[in-house]
C-alpha cells in the first residue's frame, strides 16, 4: 500500500479504532487508557497485531466517544493518562490530533506509540500542531541498520530517525522501544549502531529492550495467514537484558 493513499485515509471527525484497553501498564507511565487505532503501513516480520494493518476497518469512533469510555475509571488514570498505539496511530494524524487536543483540555497526560514512519518534511505543520498535544513518545526502532529495517519491516529507516529529529527540536521527550529478535537483531553490530542513532538525540529520556516472543502465531493462523518468523523461538528476558546493556554501554560512551 502507497503511505500517500493511507495518509489521506482520515477526513471526517471519526476515526478506525480497533479496539479499547482500559487498564494499560506497558504503554507509558502509571495505569493507562489505551487506544488501539486500525491500520498500518509498516509489515514488521514479528507483528503480533497482523489484525490492526488494514485500513479503514474496525470500530468508527468520534472522539467524544473515547473520552467517554476514558471518563468511566478516570479515577484510575491520575497518574497515568491515555496512550494512542495501534496499527500506527499517526496514519490517522487529524483524528490523533483531535483526540489530543481534547485530552490535553481535561487534563490528561497523552502518550503516543509510533514507529515514526508516516514522517514527511512536506507534513512538518501537521507535525507541529499535534505535537502541541503530546507529552510524550514511545518511538519503535525496529532495526538499527537501513538494509535490515527494510527487510524486517518493509519501510524504510529515513522517515523514522527524521521523526526523532523532529520530537527533540520540539523537546518532547522520547523513550526508545526496540524488539530483540533471535537471528535478526540480537547481534552486536546492530545494538551498538542503535546506541550510536539514539545517543544523540537530546530527548531521550528512556529505552526498552523487548524480547522477541511468538504469542501472535495463533493469531496469524485464525487470520489465515502464514507466519513469517515460523521456527524463530522466543527470546529469554535476561537476553534482552543484556541487549539493552550493550546499547546503554554505547549511549554512555558517546555522551561523556
Amino acid at each position: 500500500m502507497k503511505l500517500s493513499q493511507e495518509h489521506s485515509m482520515m477526513k471526517s471527525k471519526t476515526g478506525y479504532i480497533h479496539s479499547l484497553e482500559s487498564f494499560g501498564t506497558v504503554d507509558g507511565p502509571g495505569i493507562r487508557f489505551v487506544v488501539f487505532f486500525q491500520g498500518c503501513p509498516m509489515r514488521c516480520k514479528y507483528c503480533h497485531n497482523p489484525d490492526t494493518w488494514k485500513v479503514h476497518e474496525g470500530q468508527e469512533m468520534s472522539v467524544e466517544e473515547i473520552l467517554k469510555e476514558y471518563d468511566k475509571n478516570k479515577n484510575f488514570y491520575k497518574k497515568g493518562g491515555i496512550t494512542a498505539t495501534g496499527g500506527e496511530p499517526l496514519l490517522q494524524m487529524e483524528f490523533l490530533t483531535e483526540l489530543f487536543k481534547a485530552a490535553k483540555e481535561k487534563g490528561i497526560h497523552t502518550c503516543l506509540d509510533t514507529s515514526g514512519i508516516t514522517y514527511r518534511e512536506e507534513k512538518k505543520e501537521q507535525f507541529e500542531e499535534l505535537f502541541r498535544y503530546l507529552d510524550l513518545v514511545l518511538l519503535d526502532i525496529k532495526h538499527s541498520l537501513p538494509k535490515g529495517h527494510k527487510e524486517l519491516t518493509g519501510q524504510p529507516q529515513e522517515p523514522v530517525l527524521a521523526f526523532a529529529g523532529a520530537l527533540e527540536k520540539a523537546g518532547i521527550p522520547m523513550v526508545i522501544r526496540h524488539v530483540v529478535v533471535p537471528g535478526i537483531t540480537d547481534n552486536r553490530e546492530e545494538l551498538e549502531t542503535l546506541g550510536h542513532l539514539i545517543a544523540k538525540f537530546k530527548n531521550l529520556c528512556g529505552l526498552e529492550v523487548l524480547p522477541y516472543h511468538t504469542m501472535g502465531i495463533s493469531k496469524y493462523e485464525r487470520l489465515g495467514m502464514e507466519y513469517p518468523l515460523k521456527g524463530v523461538e522466543s527470546m529469554d528476558k535476561q537476553e534482552a537484558k543484556k541487549a539493552k546493556e550493550i546499547i546503554l554501554e554505547v549511549i554512555k560512551r558517546e555522551r561523556s
